[in-house]
């Protein structure tokens, strides 16, 4: 029976989020016979880690779901021994990428990789904290219908169960290796503020995220798409599309990858930067991969959190590291389409070696251009004034602290991309983890 990995990484109290992506586990296994691994990584505090494992303990048995909630302690004893296994150099150091102190949207959804590995699932399926399920005539749509539906098949066997097709017929033969949608309601609170105060400001902020020499009518539509997901329109049918899915068009609160993607190269391990996990749907996107783009949209929603002064000026920083982080990574992603089919092997598999060359030739670019855009993200901020302009003496104290994590993380990502062959061939099942 196939085995595939739900997974929902957290840091925060989400017990009912656990309890809705447990009933989405049920009916991907009820509805497609495979057995799922609902794998929670909990990175919360002893208080909230009790609430959940009181919730885990009382979701109802499902035929077919496994559920594994993992604290942090749990984590690193596999984390030890896989690396251990590996013989990696390095060691401590290798860990600190995997699970390190601060928050990495990347490492999170690594170990969610590696576990997965661990369990012999062909697929990882990820939720996010922070989220809910839409409803159509009182039931949950879940995405992982579509994801289940196709990842892993060839795309030519999957092409008559979509709603349209707009992949090119050279890549019919190709496996669908990521499935994915978006998210509906309100805007990301990172940025929806900025938006509301000044919307000039906020054009020269996100304009930031843009490559350089883009026209400037595209400049704008990818400004006016950053942040917003699929709007507010509520479910009322069904919708795919067989493509090569854009990354702009997808969220990782709702994404699918077959095994024969993160298998090969894993997230950068960045952290306290937003969007940091994205790199894999660039991947799939620039060496032509077939994927499926659906809109089984999740609602997103924002914790208290999120809205506190801590919680902003945590938010802002990560913001920050995701603007400086932009010339690095637009260069790979430039780098990996220019490649194009070349990224691939003959296998049909992604050249992980090409990947982290053009993750360390991003690391000599000239710093002089990430000082100028932390210098107009500080203008920006000032002018916005209030907590805005707090912000931005935090940020200004820990500039050249900033400039240099933007580079030194992608030569992290270089040495775990290297050691990502040897780490996800040396897991076994974890200790703790029940079949």
């Amino acid at each position: 029976m196939r085995r595939v990995c739900l997974t929902l990484p957290t840091n925060r109290a989400c017990a009912d989020t656990i309890r809705a992506v447990a009933e989405e586990a049920a009916y991907g296994a009820r509805r497609f016979d495979v057995e799922v691994h609902l794998l929670v990584l909990d990175s919360s505090d002893a208080p909230v880690l009790a609430e959940h494992r009181a919730a885990v303990r009382a979701l109802p048995p499902a035929p077919g779901v496994v559920v594994h909630h993992l604290d942090e302690a749990e984590q690193r004893t596999f984390l030890r021994e896989t690396i251990a296994r590996a013989g990696l150099a390095s060691p401590d150091r290798m860990l600190d990428l995997m699970l390190p102190s601060r928050v990495s949207y990347g490492a999170c959804t690594n170990r969610a990789f590696l576990f997965a590995e661990a369990l012999g699932c062909a697929s990882v399926h990820r939720r996010d904290s922070d989220s809910r399920y839409q409803y159509l005539d009182g039931e949950p749509v879940f995405p992982l219908h579509h994801e289940l539906t196709s990842l892993g098949r060839r795309a030519a066997d999957v092409a008559g169960l979509m709603s349209r097709r707009r992949l090119d017929p050279a890549c019919a033969d190709r496996p669908v290796a990521m499935v994915g949608g978006s998210f509906v309601g309100e805007m990301s609170v990172d940025v929806e503020e900025i938006h509301r105060l000044d919307p000039a400001v906020y054009e020269d902020v996100i304009g930031l995220s843009v490559p350089d020499g883009y026209p400037e009518i595209w400049r704008r539509n990818l400004i006016q798409e950053s942040f917003r997901g699929a709007g507010t329109a509520p479910f009322t049918g069904d919708r795919t599309t067989l493509t090569s899915v854009s990354p702009m068009r997808v969220d990782m609160c709702n994404i699918g990858f077959a095994r024969e993607v993160y298998g090969q190269v894993p997230l950068p391990p960045a952290t306290d930067t937003i969007g940091s996990d994205y790199f894999l749907i660039h991947v799939v996107h620039d060496a032509r991969l077939p994927g499926v783009l659906h809109n089984r949209h999740i609602v997103n929603f924002h914790t208290g959190e999120r809205r506190s002064d801590s919680g902003f000026l945590s938010y802002q920083r990560r913001l920050a590291k995701f603007l400086l982080s932009m010339p690095h990574l637009n260069a790979v992603y430039a780098r990996m389409a220019a490649a194009g089919d070349e990224l691939l092997d003959a296998e049909g598999l992604v050249r992980a070696s090409a990947v982290a060359g053009f993750v360390r030739d991003s690391t000599r670019l000239d710093p002089v251009e990430n000082a100028e855009r932390f210098d107009v993200l500080d203008r920006s901020y000032r002018k916005l004034g209030g907590r805005y302009a707090e912000a931005a003496d935090v940020l200004a104290a820990e500039r050249e602290q900033l400039l240099d994590e933007a580079r030194l993380d992608m030569e992290d990502f270089a040495l775990l991309i290297d050691a990502w062959a040897p780490l996800t061939r040396s897991t076994t099942s974890p200790k703790g983890i029940t079949w």
